[in-house]
């Protein structure tokens, strides 16, 4: 039963004639109706945003209490009311929204005539209490009454300098720009008119350290008498600074949604960091799902000269990791304080550590301590936030391309493999018809059933989509390679196993991944077959990164290498499956790399690289 009021067609023309807008969003945040109040209000029409999620035709309000508000009501089925200022109509919305199992339906009503009122009556109140602000006021005859301490170091001017002169030498008197002076001038002759009761504007001036400011001027009467009109003025510059990080990081967000790849997302984040945020030494890493790791995507010019470069981490280690883990920004003040630091030797002294999500984090680090405030912090989170969405919008998009291509390979693999079974099985039962007798009907029925089974297994792992990987576990070579064999057409093949070692891999498939490339050395040998199987390192790092395979069958000439792994019609009955094709799919699949080549003393070598977890110590 719902909680509050939905739309309904019989519903509609009622809600069309409220004053207030109104619309209806599904259980997807998707516009389900928009009364005509509600166009007017959000300047976009029904055809525009019926059947459109909100946060995607609206994306500024991501960064308001809207998300947050209508989650609450949608998760507690309770109404919520919140008051939030939408910056791109400079409107203030009182939002009250009422659930219900199908979505919600929101009322918002302008407040911003009244919160405006408010914000006066508070300007008014704190003109007497704002001590650290610079305060005057002004008598009837435009001279200056009275200044308060805050206001000399503000202006740079003292109290002797200012006080009993016109206000109309205040530019002289306190370096404030010429058309400062005149929004000052005009303000109180307005005020004492009575033509209003507040005025407020921003003036630019010089402080007393000679800096260049920006000073927010709020004006109000206070009636007859000694002072008849009262000023305060703030310094607002690095407020108006923030504002304009603020504005500049939401142009950033149009590049990272722009952006081809996580790794150029990252780019863009730490460029962000750097330049608007004013961050130096910033960095992101990603999570590695395969290898448990957080990997370093991008970084700083002045990360990689305060630390040499970004490293690896593992879990447990380091604050980066407890961050991740924990999924809440921290600031890190003094890390000679911290327990658990990755490296006791770091030349930084405090860090912003924020979550990209389930994605990553993004660092920043200050070789002070106490090198960052609040401000930095809520830029950094920021930053943080529009990237994980950039983030997210492109897993979705890979996730759509993949799957395209995925259909497409799996309809090119499944022509030819109709052509390969239907004539290698044709093939076999032509053979079987030829040479019936009672004698070979048992063997030959066996021998024709036993094909077919070998060649749908081939069919389904070859047709197999790649993203559909089963979990995988940690496997010992010498017992898949045993199995492998056991199931494989070769009779008194020789094998020697040069080591003795793990992969993590989907059992199943790794040991018909072996099974095929025997298969194919048997369908090569004249006779038996000597297998030598090794360890595949690393140039650089000499570490195993995969094995080999190396036979001394009949070698694959190289004219035939760019072909070894497409799917083979049967030449006769002692091929098995789909050959080579199967290995390739398996091997791709677990994120590996495959090749052919020949061997340095002969025969032909089959090499999977690529297996960033492959265990191995020699024999």
């Amino acid at each position: 039963m719902s909680n509050g009021p939905h739309a309904t067609d019989r519903s509609v023309p009622i809600l069309d004639r409220v004053e207030d807008a109104f619309f209806a969003l599904d259980a997807d945040w998707r516009f389900t109706y928009i009364n005509d109040r509600a166009e007017s209000m959000l300047k976009r029409s029904r055809r525009q945003l019926i059947g459109r999620v909100m946060w995607d035709e609206f994306p500024e309000t991501v960064e308001t209490q809207f998300p947050e508000g209508f989650h609450q009501a949608m998760e507690t089925q309770e109404p919520v009311s919140f008051e939030v200022y939408h910056n791109p109509l400079d409107t203030w919305f009182e939002a009250n929204a009422y659930p219900s199992r199908s979505g919600l339906s929101v009322y918002l009503r302008d407040i911003t005539d009244r919160k405006e009122r408010e914000n006066e009556l508070a300007q008014h109140a704190r003109v007497v209490e704002a001590v650290h602000d610079g305060v005057l006021t002004v008598d009837d005859d435009d001279r200056i009454a009275s200044v308060n301490e805050a206001i000399e170091e503000t202006l740079g001017a003292t109290r002797e300098e200012l006080v009993g002169q016109p206000i109309r030498r205040l530019p002289e008197l306190a370096s404030i720009d010429s058309e400062g002076a005149m929004a000052i001038g005009e303000a109180i002759g307005t005020l004492q008119s009575g033509e209003t009761s507040y005025q407020r504007f921003e003036l630019s001036f010089v402080n007393s350290d000679g800096e260049e400011r920006i000073g927010e001027m709020r004006m109000v009467p206070l009636g007859e008498g000694l002072a008849s009109v009262a000023g305060v003025i703030r310094d607002v510059t690095e407020q108006r600074e923030y504002e304009e990080t603020v504005d500049s990081l939401h142009e950033v967000t149009r590049w990272l949604f722009g952006a081809e790849d996580a790794a150029e997302i990252c780019s863009v984040a730490v460029h962000a960091a750097d330049e608007l945020l004013d961050l130096p030494i910033s960095g992101v890493w990603l999570l590695d799902d395969e290898r448990g790791c957080l990997d370093p995507m991008a970084a700083t010019m002045g990360a990689h000269t305060e630390l040499g470069g970004l490293p690896q981490f593992y879990e447990g280690e380091g604050l980066v990791w407890d961050v991740y883990r924990e999924g809440e920004p921290k600031t890190f003040d003094d890390l000679t304080e911290e327990s658990g630091i990755y490296n006791e030797n770091t030349p930084l002294r405090s860090e912003i550590i924020v979550p990209i999500g389930t994605h990553g984090v993004i660092m920043t680090g200050s070789t002070a301590v106490d090198g960052f405030d609040d401000t930095d912090m809520e830029l950094v989170s920021l930053l943080a936030s529009n990237t994980e969405a950039a983030l997210d919008r492109s897993d979705r998009e890979k996730l759509l391309q993949d799957r395209k291509q995925t259909l497409a390979r799996q309809s090119e693999r499944l022509r030819a493999v109709a052509d390969i079974l239907s004539e290698d099985l044709q093939q076999h039962l032509d053979e079987v018809a030829s040479e019936f007798d009672d004698e070979r009907q048992d063997p030959a029925v066996t021998e024709t059933l036993t094909r077919a089974e070998e060649l749908v297994d081939d069919v389904l792992e070859f047709a197999r989509d790649q993203s559909t990987m089963g979990s995988r576990s940690s496997v010992d070579f010498e017992g898949a390679l045993a199995d492998a064999l056991d199931a494989s057409i070769a009779e008194d093949m020789t094998v020697y196993l040069e080591f003795e070692g793990s992969v993590r891999a989907e059992r199943a498939r790794f040991v018909h991944m072996l099974e095929t490339v025997f298969n194919d050395v048997t369908t090569r040998a004249e006779g038996d077959a000597t297998v030598r199987i090794g360890p595949v390192e690393d140039d650089a790092t000499g570490k195993p990164t995969g094995f080999y395979i190396l036979d001394d069958a009949a070698a694959i000439p190289e004219t035939e290498f760019d072909r070894v792994f497409e799917p083979e019609r049967a030449t006769g009955s002692e091929r098995s499956g789909l050959g080579l094709a199967v290995a390739r799919e398996i091997a791709e699949a677990h994120g590996w790399e495959v090749d052919v080549s020949t061997g340095q003393a002969g025969g032909t070598q089959f090499s999977v690289t690529g297996m960033v977890t492959f265990e191995v110590s020699r024999r």
